[in-house]
């Protein structure tokens, strides 16, 4: 394995040979206050060398301008359900008024998660499983997210495939789901839709047939065990999406930043000229408004919470490995605060603005068909491969803007899945040199394995297994890996060694509020998450086909094999570490870099700041003497004065010595609660 580490060295000297400074550079002293008696104070000093930059680190390449950097995370941030969830989601939970939540979890959860992944990988310069060299007992973490990106792979892909299809197909001066007169139509194909159907009305739209019947073939499958063999069109659209994400990751950042300047801003040309054009479509005014609409009230429904805050989980792409694996390959002074605050902004308000590229067409179909909006909307494929074409095809020159329109859904599909790919990539070469050296051949295994068990997805039945994916794969899991994540960097690394990091990256230490949302907010916030995910969970469906228990099952299996990764390498972990419980213990909650001076009992102690009366039976005036700071940084062999007899104490050198004294501190007590070694 191959770890860069970042340690600072420590040399601890009285007095230090003038020669052997000029040698090794200048150095910082440190004075540590070793007693104070009669109102004297004695103190020791350590010389400690500069902070080793990881910028140096000799093997990793580094992006070649910031813009492909911000466009790449904008790119994979920005995805598919920008467009076809968060307007319907808005458009449902009292439009405008939606807002409302949304902004909220997107500040005190949204935003400092993604900074904090941005910082994490930066500052380590590796990717999801070797930032964890911070506390290795949750490496485990990082292999788990890097399997839920893997697992999204296996049918993301198959989304851009159906794009690809949708745009072969647009490339006809009539468009093929324009009327009812195919070969894949049914006898419940209707060219017009019916207001005020009922339930028992089993008419369909030509787009709807087209999609399921003429594209997925869905009418050729009983369910999820009558899969059937691959279409051949589908593996042909799979191919030629595996063959452009492997030439746009096999040499790294520096192909794939080139790539994202056109899949990161295409979507956007595409959006003003859908929007242009949208908006002058009649009904088009009735459809924003109704995704404007306000309704205040909405906002005492828990399920509008709820919404908003597990969009906001999704939506920014934290627990994916992906911001972390992207800022690893940022320069080491690299502003991440400013990179967090500007993709998160932009993510959010391709969101807002979307919508009304939605609704402008929504809301032409429904004045169109003479039926509600209501009959109309909806979210995730239905939308953009059933109504979205529908609409298109009424207007003039169908076939252009339906070829327009698939462009953006290739491109935004495209970056979103090169982020998920390049997360599994650079995740597992930097663990493993092997890999690092063949770089090629193990991204062509990569897009190979994905493409291979895509093939499931692009049966007569793919869409069953698409949809039992989409529900157990990247949902419950993601919320579980951040909710460990940062329970780690917060609580067991420690958020004033987290920012101090930063300060050594960017020269300025983050707010008292981020420090605040990584140690409480938002723990607290994707604790709720999780909880609530699991407690309003419903088996999936897709239509009226209802998935049987065994599938189910698989489903679940699923999701556990993602989760169960972290708990499992702790334990490995824990019982492969030499020494006793606590020395176990302290090796695995340790960041490596201080592992050298675990092993020669120099290691930092862990005490609570107190404060010491001084009075005049000290010589002193009456009061309070100085706070020893907790982050003060004190190393075995100095004195420390004792927090409850203030008497002079002299720290042990010995292992032996430094169990005793860190344990009557209560070692992993302390490392919880943010108390810094001292």
């Amino acid at each position: 394995m191959r770890h860069s580490r970042c340690s600072v060295a420590l040399v601890s000297s009285a007095v230090a040979p003038a020669k052997e400074a000029n040698a090794t550079g200048p150095k910082a002293v440190e004075l540590v206050l070793v007693k104070e008696q009669n109102g004297v104070q004695l103190t020791n000093s350590t010389l400690l060398s500069p902070p080793q930059s990881c910028a140096e680190a000799p093997d990793r390449e580094t992006w070649s301008k910031k813009a492909d950097f911000l466009l790449s995370v904008i790119g994979f941030a920005v995805d598919l359900a920008n467009v076809w969830r968060f307007p319907y989601l808005c458009y449902k939970n009292g439009g405008g008024a939606f807002l409302v939540p949304y902004l909220f979890f997107m500040v005190i959860a949204g935003m400092p998660l993604f900074y904090m992944e941005l910082a994490l990988g930066q500052f380590n310069r590796e990717g999801a499983a070797g930032v964890w060299k911070i506390c290795p007992i949750l490496k485990g973490v990082g292999y788990s997210v890097i399997l839920i990106s893997l697992y999204i792979g296996f049918f993301y892909n198959v989304i851009i495939a159906w794009a690809l299809h949708y745009l072969f197909s647009s490339l006809t001066a009539e468009l093929p789901w324009t009327h009812c007169n195919n070969t894949w139509n049914s006898p419940h194909c209707s060219d017009a839709r019916a207001a005020n159907s009922s339930a028992n009305d089993t008419r369909t739209t030509p787009a709807a047939e087209y999609f399921e019947r003429g594209v997925l073939h869905l009418h050729e499958s009983r369910g999820i065990d009558d899969l059937g063999p691959p279409r051949w069109q589908l593996t042909s659209c799979l191919v030629l999406v595996i063959i452009l994400l492997y030439f746009s990751l096999w040499k790294g950042v520096r192909t794939s930043g080139k790539v994202v300047w056109i899949t990161a801003t295409m979507p956007y040309v595409v959006l003003l000229a859908l929007l242009l054009r949208g908006i002058t479509l009649p009904g088009a005014l009735d459809g924003i408004r109704a995704y404007l609409s306000v309704d205040f009230h909405r906002l005492c429904e828990a399920s509008v919470w709820i919404d908003a805050a597990i969009q906001i989980c999704f939506s920014l792409g934290v627990g994916l490995g992906v911001l972390i694996a992207f800022s690893s390959y940022n320069k080491f002074t690299n502003n991440c605060y400013r990179d967090a605050i500007i993709t998160t902004s932009v993510n959010s308000l391709t969101s807002f603005s979307s919508g009304f590229v939605v609704f402008s067409f929504l809301g032409y179909m429904a004045q169109k068909h003479s039926v509600p909006i209501g009959d109309v909307a909806k979210d995730g494929p239905g939308l953009i491969f059933t109504i979205y074409p529908e609409a298109l095809a009424t207007l003039p020159l169908s076939s252009v803007w339906a070829v327009v329109f698939f462009v953006m859904l290739l491109t935004l599909g495209i970056d979103s899945a090169m982020g998920g790919m390049e997360s599994v990539i650079t995740g597992l070469i930097d663990e493993f040199q092997l890999l690092h050296r063949h770089r090629k051949l193990f991204t062509l295994f990569v897009v190979l394995t994905t493409f291979f068990l895509s093939l499931f997805c692009v049966t007569n039945g793919g869409i069953y297994v698409f949809t039992l994916l989409d529900h157990f794969a990247a949902g419950t899991s993601i919320l579980f890996g951040v909710l460990l994540e940062v329970i780690g960097v917060a609580w067991f690394y420690g958020v004033w060694q987290f920012s101090d990091d930063i300060k050594q990256m960017t020269g300025q230490r983050p707010s008292l509020y981020w420090r605040l949302c990584w140690k409480f907010i938002s723990p607290c916030f994707l604790l709720f998450v999780v909880v609530v995910s699991i407690a309003t969970f419903r088996p999936p469906h897709y239509g009226a086909y209802v998935f049987p228990e065994w599938a189910n099952a698989l489903g679940w299996a699923i999701a556990a094999s993602s989760m169960s990764v972290a708990p499992v390498y702790a334990a490995y972990k824990f019982c492969s570490l030499p020494g006793s419980l606590r020395e176990k213990l302290a090796y695995a909650i340790t960041p490596e870099k201080e592992h050298e001076q675990l092993d020669r009992g120099e290691v930092r102690q862990f005490t609570v700041s107190a404060a010491v009366p001084v009075g005049p039976q000290g010589g002193g005036q009456a009061g309070w003497g100085p706070l020893l700071h907790p982050q003060v940084r004190g190393w075995a062999g100095h004195q420390h004065r004792d927090t409850v007899t203030q008497k002079p104490r002299e720290e042990p050198n010995s292992r032996q010595g430094w169990r005793k004294a860190c344990w009557a501190g209560n070692f992993l007590f302390c490392r919880l609660m943010g108390h810094q070694p001292t």
